[in-house]
């Protein structure tokens, strides 16, 4: 792996901003293969070498990864003027990594979302070429049936003249369903709802590919995916 300076070796990792770096240095609190770096440009191997803070070993990624519960609420934007945005949730440290929502969720829908800083993989989970299943849970009004879904499996052409790709449709009776994309047009399951005169008063996102948010997670919350996690992701359910 090519060389970097120090200064950004801590700032990839949120640790500090490059105006903080040299005051983090200068603390002695970081050490490079067990010295005192030589100063904030010092090159280094980000694989190879070892870097300390505090005696903790730092493990370098020049990409971070991590699903968020997202709550009702908030806007899925890196920033807006007027209203909370879901970046707005993330401690400090993390703000300074550049991360964005991958793809969006309204301001009154819950659920799974994944924020990163790897533009390449935003556009592979969104893209829908990838085919990585999105499944949501929505409370209407109505109660949907085989009709429905059957309107689904054939996928739906809403008013505007969009053409949705085939999806799925579960219902058990009541007004509770569930659906399973594999787009993300703009407001899709509520417009495919509304389109079969079932619209959406709640809404929630539960999986992404393979991935789904692990029981307990509050709204809000944020966790940071392993490899694993990401594999799972593209493997589907």
């Amino acid at each position: 792996m090519a060389l970097i300076r120090l200064d950004k070796y801590l700032c990839d990792l949120g640790l500090a901003s490059r105006r903080e770096v040299r005051a983090l240095l200068r603390s002695g609190r970081v050490l490079v293969d067990g010295l005192p770096p030589v100063g904030a440009d010092q090159k280094l191997d980000p694989v190879s070498a070892e870097v300390t803070l505090d005696g903790e070993a730092l493990r370098y990624s020049r990409f971070r990864y991590f699903m968020m519960d997202k709550p009702v609420g908030c806007v899925t934007a890196t920033e807006d003027r007027e209203q909370r945005t879901v970046l707005d949730l993330l401690p400090p440290e993390l703000r300074r990594l550049g991360l964005f929502p991958v793809g969006r969720l309204d301001k009154d829908t819950s659920g799974l979302l994944l924020l990163t800083n790897d533009g390449d993989f935003a556009h592979r989970v969104i893209s829908p070429k990838s085919e990585v299943e999105k499944r949501y849970h929505a409370k209407v009004s109505g109660v949907p049936d085989a009709a429905d879904a059957a309107a689904f499996r054939e996928g739906l052409t809403l008013a505007d003249g969009t053409r949705c790709l085939p999806a799925v449709l579960e219902y058990d009776g009541t007004e509770d369903c569930f659906v399973t994309l594999r787009e993300g047009k703009y407001h899709q399951v509520k417009r495919m709802l509304a389109a079969r005169g079932k619209p959406v008063r709640e809404l929630r996102r539960l999986s992404i590919g393979g991935l789904t948010l692990p029981p307990g997670m509050q709204p809000g919350e944020l966790r940071e995916l392993t490899e694993a996690d990401l594999c799972t992701l593209f493997m589907g359910r």
